[in-house]
């Protein structure tokens, strides 16, 4: 039995969430664990994660965390050809990589305010 074409883009769009997430990660692990920073290795590594993400045909996200990954990403491309300082780029795209994660992490944890008050009326 053949896969229906809503089962056949759901996997796509996996599968380009999966390339966005290892381009991103690819890139703010060399940011963070590299000692010299260079312009040049860093046109080199965006080059390089680009060949993956590039065999992916982009698709449509509708979370808000996966739309935020996606424009960071394209900043990030974006970045391959400024004239900024590669410290600059480097403190701008952890920064906004650290935003997205406590965006993610936000919803993940809650935080009880309040918990003795919530125990008062039994006493």
């Amino acid at each position: 039995m053949a896969a229906s074409n809503k089962a056949i883009e759901n996997s796509n769009r996996l599968r380009y969430i999966r390339a966005l997430e290892r381009f991103h990660n690819s890139i703010i692990s060399y940011l963070l664990n590299t000692p010299e920073l260079s312009m040049e290795r860093y046109t080199k590594k965006i080059d390089n994660a680009l060949k993956v993400l590039n065999r992916v045909e982009e698709m449509p996200l509708y979370k808000g965390e996966l739309q935020e990954l996606q424009k960071l990403v394209k900043k990030i491309i974006a970045f391959k050809d400024s004239d900024k300082s590669i410290e600059d780029i480097k403190d701008n795209i952890l920064y906004s990589s650290n935003q997205l994660d406590k965006n993610k992490n936000a919803r993940r944890y809650k935080k009880d305010k309040h918990t003795n008050s919530k125990y008062d009326e039994w006493e």
